[in-house]
């Protein structure tokens, strides 16, 4: 279930091995379009990941990862293409804040879990931000929830953060 609320997005996921996980956007994020000037630095942003609060994380949950993709560009469609991140959290919600682009220096209980899979002058060492010009390319995200030992407890897929 998703609803839209002011600037924020809540999307709503029932798993079976815990309770619904609730995420909501911060920020200009809409979960629609890509916020002005959250685009990639070679199309005239400075552009991060959007802030994130999630509710309902299941019983053990110590890591959340997300994987950052554009699904209209094959090369970087899946598994993190646009660079994946992971914070440590406990117990049962979690805010993550916003993670600039060409960085891997995230600060405390933040890291790369693996760099951008771009290249040459889009190449970053942590995320890139959404970086097709303007040609409408839908950008997801997907959140994998692991306890301390990595083992994943909930994975939510193609969460839709906007058009660019």
């Amino acid at each position: 279930m998703r609803k839209i609320f002011g600037a924020a997005i809540f999307v709503v996921f029932s798993g079976a091995a815990s309770a619904d996980i609730t995420v909501t956007f911060g920020g200009d994020w809409d979960g629609v379009t890509v916020p002005d000037g959250q685009q990639c630095h070679l199309h005239g942003g400075n552009g991060a990941t959007p802030p994130i609060s999630l509710t309902g994380l299941p019983d053990g949950a110590a890591v959340v990862v997300l994987e950052f993709n554009d699904k209209s560009y094959r090369p970087l469609s899946e598994n993190g293409g646009h660079g994946a991140i992971a914070f440590d959290v406990t117990g049962m919600s979690a805010e993550l804040p916003a993670v600039p682009e060409l960085s891997d220096e995230l600060g405390d209980g933040i890291r790369v879990q693996h760099a951008a899979r771009s290249s040459g002058n889009y190449a970053s060492p942590g995320y890139l931000a959404p970086c097709s010009g303007g040609q409408g390319n839908r950008y997801t995200v997907d959140i994998i929830v692991k306890n301390a030992i990595g083992a994943p407890l909930e994975t939510l897929t193609d969460i839709d953060i906007g058009r660019y």
